[in-house]
């Protein structure tokens, strides 16, 4: 069976949370309920790492502001992981070469991380901070259902993930006006910062103090 299905959906998953991901992975191949895994994904230290990563995720994607900080950081992490994974799964699959999966996953997991780091500035629009933990949360359940329900059926789980990304972009588009206001206020915030930086020189002639 082709392997193609799985790695688009791990890509579009890594995207949002890879930690999760390579987590989940690696738990379902240690278990025995999938031999796709590969064992390198299996291992009990990558476990462990990946296990104490995904837990600060946990945390830091549902404070407002931090969570799109690291985003930032991870515009490199998630493609780069969403990559490897891929060509880990085309490699112990053998049916599709690991150069072709390793492109399809990194390049649905930067398409993927855009869509959740655009929803996420739109989100920090609104001073509130219950609308990102609540979407924190959805993506979390998401991310884990969709990648076990990749395991037993992946060619209807590579369909859903196309169908969430599709609508992703659909919603970026829509909100992309207050993500302009996010940045709008992220540069006014920066500039009064730099101001409020600045000592106050009196004008010429007059006294200190």
């Amino acid at each position: 069976m082709s392997v193609l299905p799985l790695v688009f959906t791990s890509g579009w998953a890594s995207g949002i949370n890879a930690y999760a991901v390579v987590l989940l992975l690696g738990i379902f191949g240690a278990t025995g309920v999938s031999d796709e895994v590969p064992a390198s994904l299996q291992r009990t230290d990558v476990l462990v790492v990946v296990a104490v990563l995904f837990l600060c995720e946990a945390v830091a994607d549902k404070i407002p502001y931090v969570d799109t900080a690291w985003d930032a950081v991870h515009t490199v992490v998630r493609p780069v992981a969403g990559a490897v994974v891929a060509a880990l799964l085309a490699g112990e699959s053998g049916s599709l070469p690991e150069i072709a999966a390793g492109a399809i996953g990194g390049s649905t997991a930067l398409v993927s991380h855009l869509v959740k780091a655009g929803t996420r500035m739109a989100v920090n629009t609104s001073p509130e901070p219950f609308s990102n933990i609540a979407l924190s949360a959805v993506e979390d359940l998401g991310v884990a259902g969709v990648v076990t329900f990749a395991i037993f059926h992946p060619w209807i789980a590579a369909t859903l993930a196309g169908t969430l990304l599709v609508a992703g972009l659909a919603i970026v588009i829509f909100l992309a006006s207050r993500i302009r206001r996010f940045w709008r206020r992220r540069a006014q915030r920066r500039e009064e910062k730099r101001r409020g930086q600045q000592p106050v020189v009196p004008p010429a002639g007059a006294p200190w103090g």
